[in-house]
């Protein structure tokens, strides 16, 4: 059984996962390979001038959605993992419902992990919304050239938090040359809420459809003092708009779940 102490300490990682599934690791699948800068000097603040107006316009025109979603937790070091699956629904006005919960694993991580992050979930929608937002309000943006990510070319930017506040991070964002929504965002916390974590690493992918930027995968690790790596993955899937047909999927890339480089031995 585990002290107490140490449980808190899980259940402080999962509020931070729940922080970046919400608002908001080091470079995950491959290395970006840096792209000449715009002609005009001023085309990097162009960029990110329209990515604040094409999130904020997805903002103001909300829209029902559901989807299937996987979560995969696991704490290494105590070899106990569960995972869960259902389907979510996000009415317009933003609340969120599950249904058909099905659970498989250890009962510890059902109840520490996978609970306290639909728990979490409800409570950081509003908390968090505008504090954590990946806007020139909270981050400082630096462009670093441009890539491909699937069959699409991205801006990269480095971005680096205005203050160092809980729930934001150090790392990138790619955005999306034709619609200007986001399609990865990666990086790490730049202040640990408990002293008992060490290192907070995140990756999230989105796909785009009909003009809207969706959550397609959300990775977590986290690097504990006293348990080690606790990991949490998480797919959305069969994506449904309102009362229309469901919404096609892009394939990620084949070589399977990224892994997380810590910022020891990150290149840069």
């Amino acid at each position: 059984m585990l002290w107490y102490s140490e449980w808190s300490e899980v259940r402080v990682q999962v509020r931070i996962v729940c922080t970046l599934a919400f608002g908001l690791a080091l470079p995950l699948i491959a290395a970006v390979e840096p792209g000449p800068l715009p002609p005009s000097e001023s085309a990097p603040t162009d960029i990110v001038d329209r990515y604040v107006s094409a999130i904020e316009g997805q903002q103001n025109h909300p829209k029902a959605v559901s989807m299937e979603v996987d979560m995969d937790a696991q704490i290494p070091g105590l070899k106990k993992q569960g995972r869960f699956h259902a389907f979510r629904f996000i009415t317009k006005v933003g609340k969120v419902f599950y249904n058909r919960p099905r659970f498989e694993g250890d009962s510890t991580v059902k109840k520490e992990v996978i609970a306290r992050y639909l728990e979490a979930e409800a409570q950081a929608r509003d908390a968090y919304a505008n504090s954590i937002a990946i806007t020139p309000a909270n981050y400082k943006f630096k462009f670093k050239g441009t890539s491909d990510y699937l069959d699409r070319r991205v801006y990269v930017f480095q971005v680096a938090p205005l203050k160092k506040r809980q729930g934001l991070f150090k790392g990138e964002l790619w955005i999306d040359q034709q619609t200007y929504l986001p399609l990865r965002e990666w990086g790490e916390l730049v202040k640990n809420p408990s002293v008992f974590l060490k290192k907070v690493y995140f990756v999230r992918d989105y796909y785009i459809y009909d003009g809207i930027s969706m959550p397609r995968r959300l990775i977590s690790d986290v690097n504990t003092r006293l348990v080690g790596r606790a990991q949490l993955t998480i797919w959305f899937d069969n994506y449904k708009m309102g009362e229309g047909g469901q919404a096609p999927v892009a394939a990620l890339p084949s070589q399977g779940a990224p892994q997380l480089v810590p910022t020891e031995n990150a290149q840069h």
